[in-house]
């Protein structure tokens, strides 16, 4: 018989993504007048107050309370009856100097033989679910919530919204792995507070999900997918009644919370290391995205219909300590998973400065990365600008998603004899 896969999403007003996006605007703002900066930094948010913390070894200076208060604002908790606002919420920084014991472990007088700025291991995937080689379940969930945000901010549908929420999907699949249908939608949305009369709010917020919702996000895919959607599908909208309280008031935000969402939603699988506020010396952050860009590559060149990446290391030491490569039996090539790996490292420097250099990590690029997921993403150029009271303002063209570029693809060919 045939199965049934869930993935989740939480919206850039989610407690835990307020945290993230704190933690990225800093990095960004570290990297844009120091690109050399090492920055591993956790952000606490909860009702009125937003507490900073971590390591940081740079040149330069920023006003953290000043970042912190713009993302917050952008965000949307503007307002006083959140218990959570940009302008008067309390911020806390206990940033200090990152120990020298990890940075000599990392700094090496030749660039390049830079080692790991920690043990660990990473995962890339990629499917041919969508055209951006991602979980269908996944995309969905990132799909409705980048939408209803984009409903709040027009302020002309669902006047009441309010910047939490999440969602879910079931995407239901047949023996032989093949999507046949989406199963099942939740939708759960922070809102303005209708009075006493529950059942007309609930049903008011539903109605507006199933007429207005998704069907701005089902005109916006393709064909194929749009034909997975029919009449029987399964919508919960804000199953517990009521969502007024909400955001850092209604549950505490951790930078770091929200890795599945922030990856695969679940499918392939996941070392367990955070993104945000980590400067590309972290491996948790640049050789999980380098595993996703190999990851993608191969499946677009062909290789696979499905692949799972691990990238390992130690440490210090620059080299991984191991490639491990899983195609899930849909290979398409006539090579085992370990002649796939050996072939990635000698088709890809997997050095952490050549990650680095490669797919131009050392920009002020992650804010953007810090809700809606870190892959799947469309690589973009933009150009950003970035004040400050104590150093001339910076403005840098930078390339977003480098990692989501399938460049790879001729020399993949090339290499499988494609």
């Amino acid at each position: 018989m045939g199965y049934l896969f869930t993935s989740e999403s939480v919206s850039e007003g989610h407690p835990d993504k307020v945290a993230d996006q704190i933690s990225d605007a800093l990095l960004d703002k570290f990297l844009a007048f120091d690109p050399d900066s090492k920055v591993a930094l956790e952000t606490l948010v909860t009702t009125g107050q937003v507490v900073l913390a971590g390591e940081v070894k740079t040149k330069t200076y920023i006003d953290a309370q000043e970042v912190a208060r713009g993302v917050i604002n952008r965000i949307g908790y503007t307002k006083s009856e959140y218990q959570f606002d940009g302008a008067s919420c309390g911020v806390l920084s206990a940033i200090h100097e990152q120990s020298d014991d990890i940075n000599r472990g990392v700094d090496r007088e030749d660039p390049m033989a830079q080692g790991a700025g920690d043990q660990g291991m990473m995962f890339g995937y990629a499917c041919k679910e969508t055209d951006d080689y991602m979980p269908l379940s996944l995309e969905l969930s990132h799909r409705l919530l980048i939408e209803l945000a984009a409903i709040r901010r027009e302020g002309r549908e669902m006047t009441y919204l309010r910047p939490d929420s999440k969602s879910q999907v079931t995407i239901q699949y047949a023996d032989n792995d093949t999507i046949e249908r989406v199963h099942t939608i939740v939708v759960s949305t922070q809102h303005d507070d209708f009075g006493p009369n529950d059942v007309l709010m609930l049903a008011k917020i539903k109605k507006d999900v199933r007429n207005i919702l998704i069907p701005r996000v089902i005109k916006q895919l393709p064909e194929r997918v749009q034909a997975m959607f029919d009449e029987d599908f399964i919508l919960h909208v804000n199953p517990t009644g009521k969502f007024v309280i909400g955001g850092p008031h209604g549950d505490t935000g951790l930078t770091g919370r929200k890795i599945i969402v922030d990856t695969y939603g679940g499918k392939g699988a996941h070392g367990g290391g955070a993104f945000s506020g980590k400067d590309p010396s972290k491996v948790d952050r640049s050789a999980a995205y380098a595993s996703r860009h190999i990851a993608k590559n191969l499946v677009a060149a062909g290789v696979a219909d499905e692949i799972l990446v691990q990238l390992s290391y130690a440490i210090g030491v620059a080299e991984p300590v191991g490639i491990f490569v899983n195609t899930y039996g849909k290979s398409k090539v006539n090579l085992q998973d370990g002649q796939i790996a050996d072939k990635i490292k000698d088709l890809f420097d997997l050095r952490p400065a050549a990650i680095e250099q490669r797919l131009k990590l050392r920009n002020p690029i992650y804010e953007e990365s810090a809700a809606y997921g870190h892959m799947g993403r469309t690589p973009r150029t933009v150009v950003k600008h970035f004040e400050s009271p104590y150093f001339e303002d910076v403005e840098r063209e930078v390339e977003l998603f480098t990692w989501e570029k399938l460049d790879y693809i001729e020399k993949l060919k090339e290499a499988f004899h494609l």
